[in-house]
């Protein structure tokens, strides 16, 4: 009966907000039992103790809007669950067919099969502030798009800002007070309103990075934030979207494995002889290449001496220092040399793909000296 008990139950999930399908594959066979329930935790834990009785349930269902609720809930039970990445799930090219159940029991035969990749389920503290930084860049992407309306609808009636080289500096702000005073009629309205939209969106995106500010002078975030912040281009803002899209270190065994999970790698497709390369594959966390890459135009710069870079690096490990620098001069000279030849944003994004391969050897460094 012991040996009854421990033989794998091989479950694949096809989980939505108002219902979930199993596919449950016993052991070796060939046809799974499909099972339809509604979207309750409590129907799931139900089917898993009575597949328990019968072996061992291994399970697994696709990352989607259904987040890791169900994972979660699983693993407090006791039972194994894994959220796989859909990207990476094999697809037949000719294969139309596409439903709950045909889903449900594709997972369950590749999960058996050892071919899917799952991806990392993170705490619920740690997806909590990673929303957070998440929420701020949101409020921040409404912000670019109500200043590039406002502009618009100036233009369009003839009121352009020349008192300066840019928009939305200290002057043009002046200059837009003083024209929200000089119109009158519908467009004094329209600008009044978006006026007073702006300044509400940027009051919330500065409380978010306040409640950012004061989650990265906690623990567990407070040691890494300080040694990201030793790199040219990285404070605090940018190191905690790193930290919370990356989740731990040490899953990434390797810096490649990084730079390939912040889809800063490129793309190939060769055969025989023919070698082909096209451009990074994108893949991964879009906010992460995104911190990435705008860290990395600071290395256009000389690497000169920086008062407050050397206060952000007084009194941190020295190891993450003499990477930090390291980086600061080799950067600059990679940026300078594919610049010299091909496209700035090539240039920085071969940056971003180098950078990527430094933090990973500080955050390391600095998880090696906390253990």
């Amino acid at each position: 009966m012991g040996q009854h008990i421990t033989n794998p139950i091989w479950v694949g999930m096809d989980v939505h907000q108002d219902s979930i399908t199993a596919a449950i594959l016993y052991g070796d066979d060939a046809e799974p039992r499909v099972e339809r329930l509604p979207g309750d935790l409590n129907a799931v834990r139900r089917m898993f103790r009575r597949l328990s009785e019968r072996g061992n349930p291994r399970s697994c269902y696709e990352a989607s809007g259904a987040g890791y609720v169900l994972q979660r809930a699983l693993a407090h039970d006791g039972f194994h669950c894994e959220v796989i990445a859909p990207s990476l799930v094999p697809k037949k090219p000719g294969d139309r067919r596409k439903t709950d159940r045909l889903d449900a029991i594709h997972l369950a035969n590749h999960y058996r099969a050892g071919n899917l990749v799952p991806v990392a389920v993170p705490s619920e503290d740690h997806e909590a502030v990673r929303q957070l930084v998440r929420a701020r860049l949101a409020v921040q992407s409404h912000v670019v798009r109500l200043k590039h309306r406002i502009v618009r609808v100036l233009a369009t009636h003839g009121h352009r800002f020349t008192g300066g080289k840019s928009n939305w500096t200290a002057k043009h702000r002046v200059w837009l007070k003083k024209l929200r005073r000089e119109l009158d009629g519908p467009l004094q309205t329209v600008l009044a309103f978006h006026m007073e939209h702006l300044e509400y969106l940027e009051a919330q995106r500065n409380a978010l990075e306040a409640e950012i500010d004061r989650y990265a002078r906690q623990e567990p975030w407070r040691d890494q934030v300080e040694a990201l912040c030793c790199f040219r281009g990285i404070k605090t803002l940018t190191a905690m979207t790193i930290l919370t899209e990356l989740g731990d270190i040490r899953r990434f065994k390797t810096a490649p494995g990084l730079m390939a999970y912040a889809g800063l790698v490129p793309s190939e497709r060769s055969s025989g002889q023919v070698f082909r390369r096209g451009s990074i594959t994108k893949s991964g966390s879009q906010e992460l290449r995104r911190v990435l890459v705008e860290a990395s135009w600071h290395y256009r710069k000389k690497a000169t001496s920086d008062l407050i870079l050397q206060r952000r690096r007084m009194g941190q490990n020295p190891q993450v220092v003499a990477i930090a620098i390291k980086a600061q001069h080799r950067l600059q000279k990679t940026y300078w040399k594919i610049a010299s030849r091909k496209h700035p944003c090539t240039a920085v994004t071969a940056v971003a793909r180098e950078l990527c391969g430094f933090l990973w050897s500080a955050l390391w460094a600095q998880v090696q000296e906390e253990v």
